[in-house]
C-alpha cells in the first residue's frame, strides 16, 4: 500500500469510526494530517510529512516525543511488571516516584495520591478538601472559589470549578455551585497601571469573597499565574503570594492546579514557586509522565492527610482509580524526573522563555495583534477584528496556514499561542517565531 493509499484509508476509518475531542464535525471532512510517529519537537505522518509541535502535544509532552532514556524505561518496565492496584499492596515505581516527587516541592511533608488524568487529580482534590472538612468537624464548609475563566478539566466536579460556557453548557445543570471570582489580568488592568506601579486592585474581587463566605468555603482552586484554556489570561505572582496568605489567615484550603502550568513551564518547576507560597494541595499531570502516558496526582499537606484515619472513627478516602499509579507510567515519570535533573530543563526553560519574550516583543508592532504575553516558554497574543472578520475566524486561518507550513499551532478562540517543547533549541525557536510573524502579516 502506498503512502497515499495508506492516508486514506485511515482518513476513511476515521471519519466512519472516530470521535474527536474538542474537534467540531465539520473539520472533519478536512481530513486531519495522520500522524504516525513522534521525533523530538516533531510529528510525523503517514505521508512522510514533519509537523513542528509548537503545542507539545496538548501542554504535555515538554520533553519532546520518542525520547530515547523515556521510551527505554517503559519497555524495561513493560517486561517486568504491567499494572498492580494500589488499593492494599504496593509497588516499587509508586513508591519511588512518589518520594522523588516530593522532593521537588519546597516542603516534602506531603502525601502523592496518584490519579489518571488531569480532571481526574483535580476531582480528588476537591473531594479530599470536602472529606477534609467533614473529618475536623466543619461539615459547612463544603463550597469551593474559583476565577470565573477558569478550567479545570471536564469531568463533573471540575467542570463546576472551572466552567466555561462554550465548552460546558450543556451540563450546566448537573453542576454544584461555586463562588466564582473575576479573573485577574493584567491586560483588563487600570489605565496608566504597570506591573511596577500595579497595586492589585484585582484582588478585592477575591479577599471579598473569601472573608464573606469563608465559613462555608472548603477550598479555592486556581490556576498557577496563566489561565490556561481561558485564552493564556496571565496574572502576576504577587497576586498569587497574596491569596496563599489570605487562605492561610481564614483557614481556606488553598488547591493550585499545576496540570499545564508545573514542570518548567513558567521557568520554575512549579509555577507557585514564583510566588513563593505553600499551597495545600496541587495537582499535576500532563508531563509527569513526560506526557507518554496517562498519570496525574493530587499532592496533599500531610496535616490534610492525617484527618484521613481510620481509628477511632472510620474517615478512610474511598476514592481511587484503575490505573492510578500504574507501574509503566511510573517508570516512565521516575526517568522523566532524572532526565529534568541531569538536563537541567527547568534552567533551560527559564533561559528559553527569556528568548522567547524577546522575540514576542516584534509582535507589539503589527496591526491587528494585541495583548502580547509572554511567561517562561509560553508566548501568547491576541488578534483583533479587522476587515469585519472577527479575531477568532483569522486565528483559524492562521492556524491552517501555519499548518501548511508544518507547524502545529491551535488557537484558543482568538488567542494565538506557542508552548513549544521545552527542549527546543534557541535558533529553531527563533525560526518559529519569525515564521509566525510572517504568517500573521500575510493573513
Amino acid at each position: 500500500m502506498t503512502m497515499n493509499n495508506k492516508t486514506e484509508y485511515y482518513r476513511k476509518l476515521d471519519q466512519a469510526s472516530l470521535w474527536h475531542p474538542y474537534t467540531r464535525h465539520s473539520a472533519v471532512g478536512e481530513g486531519f494530517p495522520v500522524i504516525t510517529r513522534g521525533e523530538g519537537v516533531y510529528l510525523f505522518d503517514s505521508n512522510g510529512d514533519r509537523y513542528l509541535d509548537a503545542i507539545s502535544s496538548w501542554w504535555a509532552c515538554n520533553l519532546g516525543h520518542s525520547h530515547p532514556r523515556l521510551i527505554a524505561a517503559i519497555q524495561r518496565q513493560a517486561g517486568e511488571l504491567q499494572h498492580c492496584i494500589l488499593g492494599n499492596l504496593s509497588h516499587p515505581g509508586a513508591v519511588e516516584l512518589a518520594h522523588r516527587l516530593l522532593g521537588t516541592f519546597p516542603d516534602s511533608r506531603r502525601r502523592v495520591l496518584f490519579a489518571s488524568d488531569g480532571a481526574s487529580a483535580v476531582e480528588a482534590a476537591l473531594r479530599v478538601a470536602v472529606q477534609y472538612r467533614h473529618n475536623i468537624g466543619e461539615n459547612g464548609r463544603c463550597r469551593f472559589a474559583a476565577f470565573e475563566d477558569a478550567y479545570h478539566g471536564d469531568t463533573i466536579g471540575a467542570m463546576a470549578v472551572g466552567y466555561l460556557p462554550a465548552f460546558h453548557t450543556a451540563y450546566r445543570p448537573l453542576l454544584f455551585p461555586v463562588h466564582k471570582v473575576r479573573t485577574p489580568d493584567c491586560f483588563a488592568c487600570l489605565p496608566g497601571s504597570t506591573p511596577e506601579t500595579c497595586g492589585l486592585e484585582c484582588f478585592s474581587a477575591m479577599e471579598r469573597t473569601i472573608k464573606e463566605n469563608g465559613s462555608e468555603l472548603a477550598a479555592v482552586v486556581v490556576e498557577s499565574m496563566c489561565q490556561g484554556a481561558a485564552g493564556m489570561k496571565m496574572y502576576p505572582a504577587k497576586y498569587l503570594r497574596k491569596l496563599g496568605e489570605l487562605c492561610r489567615e481564614t483557614g481556606v484550603l488553598l488547591i493550585v492546579d499545576e496540570i499545564a502550568m508545573g514542570y518548567g513551564r513558567t521557568g520554575r518547576m512549579f509555577a507557585f514557586e514564583h510566588a513563593g507560597i505553600d499551597p495545600d494541595i496541587v495537582c499535576v499531570g500532563k508531563s509527569l509522565s513526560g506526557g507518554y502516558l496517562p498519570m496525574s496526582a493530587a499532592v496533599v499537606k500531610e496535616e490534610i492527610f492525617n484527618t484521613f484515619s481510620d481509628r477511632p472513627e472510620d474517615h478512610t478516602f474511598y476514592h481511587g482509580h484503575t490505573f492510578a499509579g500504574n507501574p509503566i507510567a511510573a517508570a516512565a515519570a521516575i526517568e522523566c524526573l532524572n532526565i529534568y535533573g541531569e538536563e537541567k530543563i527547568v534552567e533551560r526553560a527559564e533561559g528559553l522563555g527569556r528568548v522567547l519574550a524577546a522575540r514576542f516583543e516584534a509582535f507589539k508592532g503589527l496591526a491587528g495583534v494585541t495583548k502580547v504575553r509572554c511567561l517562561g516558554m509560553i508566548g501568547a497574543f491576541d488578534l483583533t477584528e479587522q476587515g469585519g472578520e472577527t479575531g477568532a475566524n483569522r486565528a483559524q486561518r492562521l492556524s491552517r496556514a501555519m499548518l501548511k507550513k508544518k507547524v502545529l499551532v491551535r488557537p484558543l478562540d482568538a488567542t494565538i499561542y506557542l508552548m513549544l517543547p521545552l527542549i527546543t533549541d534557541e535558533e529553531l525557536l527563533a525560526e518559529t517565531v519569525q515564521l509566525l510573524f510572517d504568517t500573521v502579516k500575510d493573513i
